[in-house]
């Protein structure tokens, strides 16, 4: 009788399955920095990049920035914390929800100057 040797075929791996995790990390490279372009190129266009006062090449105007003078109390986000601290918070508080409760958030213009607060500015 003749020996019968099993022929085993072994594929060989195609570049795609030998490089698939290389391919893996190229593509996320590639993704992420299309998307930082458009974020990019959205943030220059719309004008926010001239509002931002956190750029290093504003430091010498951040304190020329007036505050909003508004009637809107703000809190102390550090400090002791005590009853009378809490109660004031409270009342800051309620004080806010009421005007926001005054707002009908299904009429006409929900997001007017005058329903968020806003004055409008002054005429030229």
């Amino acid at each position: 009788m003749s020996e019968l040797k099993p022929e085993s075929i072994i594929d060989e791996p195609s570049f795609k399955d030998r490089h698939s995790f290389l391919i893996f990390i190229t593509a996320s490279i590639i993704i992420a920095s299309v998307i930082v372009v458009i974020s990019m190129t959205m943030y220059n266009g719309s004008g926010a990049a001239q509002l931002d006062l956190s750029r290093p090449g504003y430091v010498s105007v951040r304190s020329q920035v007036t505050a909003n003078e508004s009637d809107f109390k703000t809190f102390s986000s550090a400090g002791l914390i005590s009853k009378d601290i809490i109660e004031d918070f409270k009342s800051i508080y309620n004080e806010q929800t009421q005007k926001i409760k005054t707002i009908d958030a299904f009429g006409s213009d929900p997001l007017s100057a005058d329903a968020l607060g806003i004055s409008a500015p002054a005429e030229q």
